[in-house]
């Protein structure tokens, strides 16, 4: 199959974020798009033994059926279809609360998305509800070379379970890069008594991006997930190292874009009345540039109106498919988030 990038000139692109080249519009580029989508309880309709999925069954408490699944599935993937420029979705796709390897082939098999021909890359983590994390990427783009999952693991309490932290490593477009998918613990039980729960997080993972900084200080790196937690908290500011602008970053800091939309009150999810950015892409300096390969040139928060509670008491909620055990038929509780790189075309 044909690699679905599109080629396109720096003049006709959305000037989202600073650009690290010169720009010139009659240069055209390479663009590749990566995506992380929570995708808000992605259950089929099957008890499976072991896992606690059975609130999502013909009889659980959603009255969860064949339906309701097959109308989540073509609302996600209309939502997918629409982030990046090739208009089958991104390249790249990190996606959180999925059930199995299962739900997304049936996602990868919608006809919105079905072009992209997305290979899946998932394991079975110790969350309690039975939800992981996962990685889809076109083939033809993307060739992965290792992954491994690495459990957060809570020395304090032998009996805690989350989800795994994804890493990927591959090429793209030729390239190497590291991608890692995260959905760090929630803020039950309050954010600050929560909030060492997804320090620890954040130190696995800075463990990792350490370890391969170490080894190519222009190592290219993608973070992306749901951190149930904003660009501006401590886990993300100061464990992970995530700075909102280029010119304060140094040789071991990433550059988080979602800060300057978190700055400006524009978030990924809302609650009583707020909102938090927690879905976040994040990137290493590699990313940013100068090099003389894929660099990193805009994020966007994908809100567009139809996938918004339009009415009552949650307008402007994103518009989520259940709310109790009210089916609501919408698409997710979360916002997706995308991001361009681009590559000049000699």
């Amino acid at each position: 199959m044909k690699a679905i990038i599109s080629f396109l000139t720096v003049f006709g692109l959305f000037f989202w974020g600073d650009v690290a080249f010169a720009q010139n519009k009659d240069t055209k580029y390479k663009t590749i798009t990566l995506g992380f989508y929570n995708l808000e309880n992605l259950f089929d309709t099957l008890d499976t033994e072991g896992v606690n999925d059975s609130e999502f069954t013909p009889n659980g408490g959603k009255n969860w059926n064949t339906f309701k699944y097959n109308k989540k599935l073509n609302n996600l993937s209309e939502v997918i279809a629409q982030l990046g420029t090739s208009g089958s979705g991104p390249e790249i796709l990190g996606v959180a609360e999925i059930e199995n390897k299962s739900v997304l082939e049936d996602l990868a098999k919608q006809k919105l998305i079905a072009k992209q021909q997305y290979k899946i890359i998932q394991y079975n983590s110790l969350d309690a509800r039975g939800i992981d994390v996962a990685l889809l990427y076109n083939p033809s783009v993307f060739t992965p070379i290792s992954s491994k999952n690495i459990p957060l693991i809570n020395p304090e309490d032998t009996a805690f379970k989350s989800r795994d932290l994804l890493y990927v490593s591959g090429k793209m477009d030729g390239e190497l890069v590291h991608i890692m998918v995260a959905h760090w613990p929630s803020r039950r039980g309050g954010e600050k008594r929560s909030r060492p729960l997804r320090i620890m997080a954040a130190k696995d993972a800075r463990t990792i991006i350490d370890s391969l900084l170490n080894e190519d200080k222009n190592a290219k790196i993608f973070f992306m997930g749901d951190l149930n937690d904003d660009p501006l908290s401590p886990s993300v500011k100061k464990y992970l190292k995530g700075v909102g602008s280029k010119d304060l970053m140094t040789g071991q800091t990433l550059f988080n874009p979602m800060v300057s939309y978190y700055r400006k009150g524009i978030g990924t999810l809302a609650w009583r009345d707020a909102w938090n950015l927690f879905d976040q892409i994040i990137v290493s300096p590699g990313v940013v540039g100068p090099n003389d390969g894929f660099t990193y040139y805009g994020t966007k928060i994908f809100n567009k109106p139809f996938i918004k509670q339009f009415e009552g008491q949650f307008k402007g909620y994103p518009y989520r498919t259940y709310v109790g055990s009210t089916f609501m038929g919408g698409y997710s509780d979360h916002f997706p988030v995308y991001m361009y790189v681009v590559k000049p075309v000699e």
